[in-house]
């Protein structure tokens, strides 16, 4: 992949760049949304919900048809993510709030860093409580705003944030006042951070909290739809833990749509501090579509796959992804190319010139991001164990699991039920089980699930260091 080190030529995927570009290695945006579903966006198909900056993005770079989250809930997700090892591997494979990274984890920050990077992440973090091993600033970020207990992050009107360890007040947030909304205060950190590191590399991870749940949006987001959508009934939260509003559709798509507007901020930035030709940009969601749990498909937010988040077939795991690099990357192209969170730490580095973590899961797949022909791993691995809160243990059973190998999709969608087999060239919609079928496809994924994944270690979830403020 290089013929040579910083100073020389570097060959990416058969595209040579010369000296001056690689005196400065291209800054790197990674850009997460929150349970945004696959057919949330216009160019995805959505045709509700007005998306025009990241449809633009989409018409800029090359969009993938077939691209993976990490798990189908979050906390989880962002390990792999992080780490590059899949859900058998991977540190955190619970979702309780607060389960910290090991300090012997390595991120994606930690191999940035070293190579001339400045490192800065916004959003949601969900992987180290304050007082743990998994903050932030201990695994390669020299700065960190936002939520780091990703339950706190289940408000959008909180007292405060954290600005690396200590807290940021929000001003007029209060039991009786919403003033703040914490996405505009996220989305400005990464504004200025990207602003101020203009004259040096730079690793950018926006982990924006939208669309998640609580159903808050500001007025000047929920207006535009107000009159546009449909209101059959109010969503109720059945535990009572979120404050929303009595207008939930025109809430959520108001959320898609500010979360569309602050990407295209990113994108403007770019192009004001001339950066855009020599920054790749990436745009996904931590995992499928929650909307389908509240028993309705008005937007069709999971583009009619089935599931959602919480399980594993294609609605709860296939997530949107665009990356753009003026270029370098083909503009308007469709890749169906299958990749996943665990290859986002080889990709970004082979993309910066530095090595990734030896003997992780994932592999780079700069070579079909550059639309070079790329073999696809021979398999994908997913999976959910079971997690007992008060103990920090897992469920001794064969977990919920997934492998995707080619186009069959075998899913377990029960721990220590049978596999259940998909061809999903001819039935993306997982409707026809044809395991009984298919015995050799089954015998050969059984065979590779027997080796898969180890056991998760216990995970302690610390207490909570926030409160509800809305």
């Amino acid at each position: 992949m290089q013929t040579g080190r910083r100073g020389f030529l570097v060959s990416l995927g058969g595209i040579t760049l010369g000296r001056a570009a690689a005196k400065r290695p291209p800054n790197i945006i990674w850009i997460m949304a929150d349970d945004l579903g696959y057919g949330d966006l216009g160019c995805y198909g959505q045709n509700i919900i007005q998306t025009p900056n990241l449809d633009r993005l989409a018409s800029e770079g090359t969009r993938f048809t077939d691209a993976y989250a990490g798990c189908t809930v979050c906390a989880p997700s962002r390990s792999v993510l992080m780490t590059g090892y899949h859900m058998g591997h991977t540190s955190v494979r619970s979702n309780p709030g607060g389960v910290p990274l090991l300090s012997s984890d390595v991120t994606i920050a930690e191999r940035l860093k070293p190579a001339g990077y400045r490192t800065g992440g916004f959003g949601k973090w969900g992987l180290g409580d304050i007082g743990t091993d998994g903050v932030p600033w201990k695994h390669g970020f020299d700065e960190f705003s936002g939520y780091f207990n990703q339950v706190h992050a289940h408000w959008f009107y909180p007292e405060f944030l954290y600005q690396n360890d200590k807290r940021y007040p929000l001003r007029g947030n209060t039991d009786a006042r919403r003033t703040t909304y914490s996405h505009d205060v996220i989305a400005e950190k990464g504004l200025q951070f990207i602003r101020r590191n203009k004259d040096a590399p730079f690793f950018c991870y926006l982990a924006y909290t939208l669309p998640h749940l609580e159903l808050l949006v500001p007025e000047d987001s929920l207006r535009p739809y107000r009159d546009r959508i449909v209101e059959e009934k109010p969503y109720v939260d059945p535990k009572k833990h979120y404050a929303d509003q009595p207008e939930a559709r025109a809430a959520y798509a108001g959320m898609v749509s500010r979360l569309d507007r602050d990407v295209g901020r990113v994108l403007a930035l770019l192009t004001e501090l001339r950066l855009a030709d020599n920054t790749v940009v990436f745009f996904t969601s931590d995992n499928g579509s929650a909307v389908p749990l509240w028993g309705e498909d008005y937007f069709r937010s999971t583009a009619g796959l089935r599931g959602h988040k919480q399980n594993l077939y294609e609605g709860g795991i296939r997530v949107p992804m665009i990356a753009r690099w003026p270029q370098r990357i083909a503009g308007g192209a469709v890749s169906n190319h299958p990749w996943a969170f665990w290859d986002a730490m080889p990709t970004l580095c082979d993309i910066a010139d530095c090595a990734a973590v030896p003997g992780i899961d994932g592999r780079s797949v700069l070579p079909a991001l550059l639309g070079r022909p790329q073999k696809p791993a021979e398999f994908l691995y997913w999976e959910l164990p079971r997690y007992n809160g008060k103990t920090g243990r897992f469920a001794d059973e064969m977990p919920m699991q997934a492998v995707r190998t080619g186009d069959w999709k075998a899913v377990r969608p029960r721990p220590n039920g049978p596999l259940e087999l998909y061809n999903l060239r001819a039935d993306p919609r997982e409707s026809t089980n044809v395991a009984e079928k298919e015995q050799a496809a089954i015998a050969r994924i059984e065979e590779y699930l027997r080796t898969a994944r180890t056991p998760p270690r216990p995970q302690v979830d610390p207490p909570q260091d926030f409160r509800k403020a809305s």
